[in-house]
Formats: structure tokens, sequence, C-alpha cells
């Protein structure tokens, strides 16, 4: 089978979707040695160079042209003669030829129809026609969560029979163990405290660090943030550590055996999020075998299971109390990692490798 990608995602961004997009090929090209898969975009970068090495693992430079990625990446794949196109970031080519191929997209969420106060009026418009254009298109939607598919159903008027839910997993680096000498290094570089608790995450409202800076007033616990500033927003969370006395450190230049060593250091991993499609953190903090305090709302618990604790994300003393209680129960929280270490191998590479091939065989027979 010759699969073909949008691969914009995979060498353009460094979280989120271009993790979910380099992962799903990585793990595909490995369970599944014998397909062909291409990588179709304007430009490579180093991001996603790993994933060129495999022999199974091309690139197509898209033909040039106004708007080639909508009008000339899916009859590129036709002229190559793929059998599949997939859309890892919500969207599918506007233009095909009538040469036979399938399509699937996969769509993470619909946080701009559920929180529009996040995005200019524009951006909510053109994300809909283009998600809406794409769910049209498509013979298969991937979902990440059920609360992804609920949202397609209910926002875009997709029939439940055309989408399938398939989890994402995470970078193979919070899988692996690292040497002593590497982690001593890591915690000498970023000078870290014996004891923290850890949130990763894009610094944004939606992400809620502000609640989680509130939760720490008066206490002594040392908070650890891992992810790219919004300038509005960061400073907003800025004045309440100044005012507040938070010991708090913002770490930058972190690379993913970094990110990982760090997960593992933490006590609690923190993720107050008012609104996820998924929540890869998550995932990374139970495979790192650290106790998770994430949000009681959208697919949380789907990624956190039910050793992990919930808190209302809007209510910075239940945020507070959670933290208190876990920080002061060494016991509990190993328990409750321990478990949620047991809970999170469903979102293994070879289970989710084994539902993208069994929804591709499908749709081809």
């Amino acid at each position: 089978m010759k699969i073909a990608f949008d691969a914009k995602r995979i060498f353009s961004s460094v979280s989120g979707l271009g993790n979910y997009s380099r992962d799903l090929v990585r793990i595909l090209s490995e369970y599944y040695p014998e397909n062909q898969y291409i990588l179709i975009s304007k430009k490579t970068s180093e991001k996603g160079s790993e994933i060129l090495k495999r022999s199974n693992i091309s690139h197509l430079r898209t033909s040039k042209g106004t708007l080639s990625r909508q009008f000339k990446t899916g009859t590129d794949a036709q002229n190559l003669g793929a059998d599949i196109f997939h859309g890892l970031s919500g969207e599918l080519p506007l233009k095909w030829n009538s040469k036979p191929i399938k399509k699937v997209v996969t769509i993470h969420d619909l946080i701009f129809e559920r929180y529009p106060e996040y995005y200019t009026w524009i951006d909510r418009k053109i994300h809909f026609w283009k998600f809406k254009k794409a769910a049209q298109s498509a013979d298969k939607i991937i979902a990440i969560s059920e609360q992804t598919k609920d949202d397609i159903i209910h926002y875009l008027k997709v029939p439940e029979s055309k989408i399938e839910v398939i989890y994402q997993g995470c970078h193979h680096a919070f899988k692996e163990e690292h040497d002593d000498e590497f982690i001593k290094a890591v915690k000498e570089k970023f000078q870290l405290p014996d004891r923290f608790i850890l949130n990763v995450g894009t610094i944004e409202p939606r992400k809620n660090l502000l609640n989680v800076v509130k939760a720490l007033q008066g206490t002594q616990i040392p908070l650890i943030v891992v992810g790219t500033k919004k300038p509005k927003y960061f400073q907003l969370v800025k004045k309440k550590i100044d005012q507040n006395k938070i010991n708090a450190q913002f770490l930058t230049g972190v690379s993913m055996n970094e990110l990982a060593v760090i997960y593992r250091l933490a006590d609690i991993f923190i993720y107050p999020s008012f609104f996820e499609g998924f929540g890869i953190p998550v995932i990374e903090a139970l495979f790192s075998k650290t106790v998770v305090i994430t949000s009681n709302t959208s697919c949380l618990p789907e990624a956190g299971g039910s050793d992990s604790v919930y808190v209302d994300p809007k209510n910075h003393l239940d945020i507070q109390a959670k933290i208190k209680f876990l920080w002061e129960n060494e016991s509990e929280r190993k328990r409750r990692a321990d478990k949620g270490f047991d809970f999170v191998q469903k979102f293994n590479d070879e289970p989710i490798a084994n539902e993208l091939m069994n929804l591709y065989q499908k749709i081809m027979s």
C-alpha cells in the first residue's frame, strides 16, 4: 500500500500537531514496513529529518503554484499512485483529479467552536470552513478522543458512522530509561530543585497556568514550567508570581530527552486546562511514572484514567487542596503513578499502529 500524508506539520511544528504527525508516520513505518509512506510538503526541516532516514519513508516536494498545499498536494499524491491520502491536521486538499484515491483526515479538536473567545472572528470562520470541507471530502475521519468525536458530530453535522476514534501516543523519549549521568546533567543544567511540580504546555489562557499560580499562594512548593510563552498572558502570570513570591522557574531550550527526564524528576505533573482535544502532556507524564493532576473536563479523564487526580479548573482552591494532598503523601503519589503507568499502556505504539492500519484496510476494501 502507498500512503501519502500532508506533511506540513511534520516539518513546521515543534509541539502538538507536529508531534502527532511525526509519531503517526514513525509507528506505521515501524510496524507495517511493507508499505510506502510519502510525506508531501513545500519544504523539509530538521524537525522531521529523523523519520526521513527510514527506507520506507520518502519526501515529495509539492508542485509549485499559488496555494499549492490546497490545490496541488492531492493531485501530486494521485499522480504518484498513492492509494490513500491522509490529512494529519484537520485539512484535506481542495482539488483532485480523476485517479482513484481514498481520503482520511484527522481532526484533533474544535476548540474554536467551543471557546470562540480565544480566536479572532476571521480565524474561526476559516477554521470552520476548512474542517467542514475536509469532513465532507473524507472517506473516514479520525477523531483523537471521544470528546472530539462528539464535537465533530455536533458542530460539523457528520454522521457517527464516518468517524473512528483512534487515540494518539507520545514521543518514544518518554518511554525510555535514562542513565544517572544524563539525569544529573539535566538537573544541573536547569538548576532543578530536589522536589517540584511540573507544568508543560503553551502559556496561554486556555491552559490555565494562572490558577496553578494562585493555588500555590502561601506554599513553598516549587513550580517548573516548560512551554512557549504568549506574551500578554505570560505577563499576567508573571505579575501574580512576583506579587505572591511564588517559587517558579520557566525553562526554554529543552530537548525532548531532557523534557522526559524533567517529567520523571517531578513529584507531580499539573495540567488544569479548560479544554483539550486530547492532552498529550498527560500521557507523557503517565509514561514517566509521575502522578497527574488535571481537569475534570473535556477529554482529559480519557487521557488520565481513573487514578489521576481531577480538579475543577476554574477553582484554584480545589487545585490547591489536590496539590497539597499529593505533595504531602509520597505513598499515594507512588500508588497513583504505578496505576497510571499500567493504564497508559493502551496508548503505546503497537495498538495505535494496528488501529490505523485496520482503518486504512477497511476503506481500501
